[in-house]
């Protein structure tokens, strides 16, 4: 297994060793010891999954704010997404930036997000579904989200804002701008 920092370095691509044959692959997708030598140490409590029909999704950008705030490891299961993890620690020198990574069932890889980020993704394909692993349980009350498509972050979505397929709670997020300090 691997684990590679990115450009925001508390954000890591972590790229599991699949070990194949004429019969397929075998692949140890969570390895506590191994992560843990790369700063990734936390205590998953909830495994969440998603499924998005039509190409073109977006889910969020979402995040929870103390005391329920989370990091979380996502993986791909079928079809692909633009992930996308937003820097929302106002202390950070990279705070207002992103990160973007494509992740698919092919590659296998994954991305941590760890807690003080806002994350969201872009189904790439029809019929993906994403799996991710979160540090704490969730909250309705510490639930927040962040407009998808603002300008002051400039994320490069791969769907035109006409296509879009979003829900009305992430349609209606406020911007960066509106948040306050939330980390």
């Amino acid at each position: 297994m691997q684990v590679i920092e990115t450009e925001i370095p508390a954000v890591k691509r972590v790229i599991p060793k699949r070990h194949g044959d004429d019969r397929g692959w075998f692949s140890e997708v969570y390895r506590a010891d191994i992560l843990s030598e790369h700063g990734i140490a936390n205590a998953f409590v909830q495994d969440n999954q998603s499924f998005s029909a039509p190409a073109g999704t977006i889910r969020g950008l979402h995040f929870q704010v103390a005391p329920n705030a989370q990091a979380k490891l996502i993986r791909v299961l079928a079809g692909a997404i633009l992930d996308v993890a937003v820097d929302l620690r106002s202390d950070s020198p990279t705070y207002g930036r992103h990160v973007a990574v494509r992740l698919d069932a092919t590659g296998g890889e994954q991305l941590f997000v760890p807690a003080g980020f806002a994350h969201g993704f872009c189904t790439l394909e029809p019929e993906t579904m994403v799996a991710y692993k979160v540090d704490a349980y969730y909250s309705p009350a510490d639930d927040r989200n962040l407009r998808w498509n603002d300008p002051a972050i400039g994320i490069e979505w791969p769907v035109a804002e006409a296509g879009a397929i979003l829900s009305g709670k992430d349609k209606a997020a406020p911007l960066l701008a509106d948040l306050g300090r939330v980390f």
